[in-house]
């Protein structure tokens, strides 16, 4: 709002107090778990990517990789459960080309790369003092 609502946007602060902690999910109805399930592990995806350095620009490169975790995330390998859900064996490859991981997500919309240029904070990933992970990609 702060970017776009206001004449001069530099005249108004966003604090970096954190004011709430409880946690905020993308919200799903309960009545397709299934469509639940692939938007948290998307989430999930781009969370991962970040932790292994995969990013839009070069995930092609980890495509030979020999971590079972990046090979089942980039499609190479099969993962439990993707054929029933629906979805193709690169789902998680097809995430990371088109919305990048986590941290780029994070620049492009809400950080430096944005208007709003708020700080990461808490949202970095959890080997960053953050909050953020995504469990085993298995």
């Amino acid at each position: 709002m702060r970017s776009s609502a206001f004449d001069d946007p530099d005249n108004y602060t966003l604090h970096d107090e954190i004011i709430s902690k409880e946690p905020l999910v993308a919200y799903v109805s309960t009545r397709d778990m299934n469509w639940a399930n692939i938007v948290r592990w998307a989430i999930y995806a781009t969370l991962i990517a970040e932790e292994k350095g995969i990013s839009r620009e070069n995930y092609k490169s980890y495509l030979d990789s020999s971590d079972p975790e990046v090979r089942r995330l980039l499609g190479v390998d099969e993962v439990e459960g993707t054929k029933a859900s629906g979805l193709s064996s690169d789902w998680g490859r097809q995430v990371i080309a088109g919305a990048g991981n986590y941290g780029e997500i994070f620049e492009r919309y809400l950080g430096s790369g944005s208007e709003m240029k708020i700080e990461r904070g808490i949202n970095r990933l959890w080997r960053d003092g953050g909050l953020m992970y995504g469990p085993p990609f298995r």
